[in-house]
């Protein structure tokens, strides 16, 4: 069983940025692979970022490329998200999810366990 404990979230202006952290409580946590999903009032859940087990593979949603880092520190259990160059689209519930699967995906039924989710609001 992992518990998973989501931070950092906030009101941030356009063009602000934001780091998302991702606290576990498995001693096995680099045992799984780790992603962020979000979702906005009224829309479906939407795959943010993920990242392997041991940092060697990370993927990325086309929306956010090139804005956010996913990176993790095993030694802490904790995953974090950096968000640069934050728009107004980027306004939602951000939720951290663990998956044992042996192949990184994006496919949010592939990940068993979830936080409580972080409200990220980016508004002037």
């Amino acid at each position: 069983q992992v518990q998973l404990v989501e931070s950092g979230g906030g009101l941030v202006q356009p063009g602000g940025s934001l780091r998302l952290s991702c606290a576990a409580s498995a001693r096995t946590f680099s045992s799984y692979h780790v992603a962020w999903f979000r979702q906005a009032p009224g829309k479906e859940s939407e795959f943010v970022a993920a990242i392997s087990r041991s940092s060697g593979n990370t993927y990325y949603a086309n929306s956010v490329k090139g804005r956010c880092t996913i990176s993790r520190d095993n030694a802490k259990n904790t995953v974090h998200l950096q968000m640069n160059g934050l728009k107004p689209e980027d306004t939602a519930v951000y939720y951290c999810a663990a998956a044992k699967g042996v192949v990184l995906t994006t496919t949010s039924d592939r990940y068993d366990y979830w936080g409580q989710g972080t409200q990220v609001t980016v508004s002037s």
